[in-house]
């Protein structure tokens, strides 16, 4: 049994992760935030407290804290006492939080592949390149280290691995969409962190296809998805971090990331990128400043926690997995719609930050009763899907499969 739990980050992903600890005090105990904005973090905790989401009385405690400095990290870890870690901080944060959780031995989760500053889109597979080559360390430490345990990566590597036990003998394709069908009223505005969501975006889209690693550039393929709740959607063939360990578990299938986008988006995101200011390489000003211009359309673009109160509209996530099951050809769709007036009202954040802070919690609930306490680095689909959606169905994100037998909620 573990208790205790560490948040790093005060975002709108970790304001939904402190919610539904909150919720969920009486079996994780003692609750904990940190960021390097200790005023972010008191904010976080005074949400929790406003809307009465602490579950019984307990401690919830914010701290600031240098998450690049995993000697900084590691020591609150030890003054804190607490034997769980959610970093859903900045991704460039990953390996020195999980350096830290290596150090005390402490269990660690993440939300996307870590990475790296001066660097955007590299070789794949990107886990490889980072966090697996801490996999034997993990488990020679005994430390349980679950990566990509948000929505997607997360639920969606789930799914998968649910489809592989239960729906096909042999999956031949999995292709993953992401729709995003609300508005948040704005101009223009990332659903988070615009310097990640922009780094996504700027380099090759990578995919695996007929077993092999196959390159496009952004907007290159796209399709019309047609999928429940939000119909008919455009979306286009995105690299992103599942691929890179699900073509690990799956090298015979076909594995895709689609997101949705509007013509606004592209044509707002096509301008940036041609000026230069979706630049990672710093540039130097007529008064001899040194800028970085994707900092800069950070800093001048709505905080994406600031779009809640007014978002509007609904998600729809979900693979959908082609393969053969008693020798017949088959398709599924397996997915989630989440409402961000809903998310907006139970815990403060907008449907995007819900799907993706929800999940860790879940993960965390599983390593504190000893399910997912599995002691090494795991990809979420290496691990028993089953009881990680029971508890999204009963946490705010029930999974639901479309099927020739009709839709309806997964239930075991």
């Amino acid at each position: 049994m573990k208790r205790n739990v560490l948040i790093i980050g005060a975002g709108g992903v970790a304001q939904v992760v402190a919610h539904k600890c909150a919720q969920h005090n009486d079996r994780l105990g003692d609750l904990h935030i940190a960021s390097r904005t200790l005023a972010k973090c008191e904010a976080v905790i005074a949400s929790v407290h406003e809307k009465k989401s602490m579950k019984t009385p307990g401690k919830f405690e914010a701290h600031a804290v240098n998450a690049m400095d995993s000697a900084e990290v590691a020591a609150l870890i030890r003054k804190t006492g607490v034997q769980i870690v959610i970093n859903v901080g900045s991704s460039f944060v990953n390996m020195p939080v999980l350096e830290a959780c290596i150090e005390t031995g402490v269990a660690y989760m993440d939300t996307a592949i870590h990475e790296d500053a001066g660097k955007i889109c590299e070789t794949p597979p990107w886990y490889g390149n980072y966090e697996w080559q801490r996999r034997d360390r993990c488990k020679a430490a005994g430390v349980t280290a679950i990566l990509g345990i948000g929505f997607d990566p997360g639920v969606v590597n789930a799914w998968a691995r649910l489809a592989e036990e239960d729906y096909f003998d042999t999956i031949t394709s999995i292709d993953i969409v992401d729709i995003n069908a609300g508005s948040h009223g704005k101009w223009f505005a990332t659903n988070f962190d615009p310097e990640i969501n922009f780094r996504e975006f700027t380099g090759t889209v990578y995919s695996w296809q007929q077993g092999a690693w196959q390159s496009n550039s952004m907007f290159e393929v796209g399709r019309v998805w047609n999928l429940p709740t939000v119909g008919d959607q455009k979306a286009y063939l995105t690299g992103h971090d599942e691929v890179h360990s699900l073509s690990a578990r799956y090298p015979n299938a076909d594995v895709r990331f689609w997101m949705g986008f509007g013509d606004h988006y592209i044509n707002v995101f096509t301008v940036l990128k041609n000026l230069g200011l979706l630049s990672e390489k710093p540039v130097k000003t007529a008064e001899g400043l040194e800028v970085v211009p994707l900092k800069v359309v950070k800093a001048v673009l709505p905080d994406p926690a600031s779009l809640a109160p007014t978002y509007t509209g609904k998600t729809c996530i979900g693979d959908v997995i082609r393969g053969v099951k008693d020798g017949k050809e088959t398709e599924i769709l397996i997915y989630n719609v989440a409402d961000h007036a809903e998310a907006y009202a139970e815990v403060g954040s907008q449907g995007i930050s819900y799907t993706a802070g929800v999940p860790p919690v879940a993960a965390a609930l599983l390593i504190a009763d000893g399910t997912w306490d599995v002691g090494t680095m795991a990809n979420v689909e290496e691990l028993d899907p089953k009881p990680f959606i029971t508890l999204l169905n009963g946490m705010g994100l029930p999974t639901r499969i479309k099927d020739a037998a009709g839709d309806r909620l997964v239930e075991f």
